[in-house]
């Protein structure tokens, strides 16, 4: 898949765990755990700035754009 999730290192940046990020953005931890996975077809803009709030990051810190092949 083109679209990588880089919400697992921005995580460990932060030393924040999946459940405390659960919690602040008031999503499931199984949520969390697909997003980290990049087990989802898409994002909420509003979630997507939850997290980044957060953790103190800009959206392109979460996703980023990889050419196949």
């Amino acid at each position: 898949m083109p679209i990588v999730v880089n919400l697992d290192v921005m995580l460990a940046r932060r030393k924040m765990r999946s459940r405390e990020l659960a919690e602040k953005i008031g999503i499931t931890e199984q949520n969390v755990s697909l997003l980290k996975s990049g087990r989802v077809k898409g994002v909420r803009f509003e979630t997507l700035e939850k997290i980044c709030k957060a953790l103190d990051c800009q959206p392109g810190d979460l996703l980023e754009f990889r050419e196949d092949g």
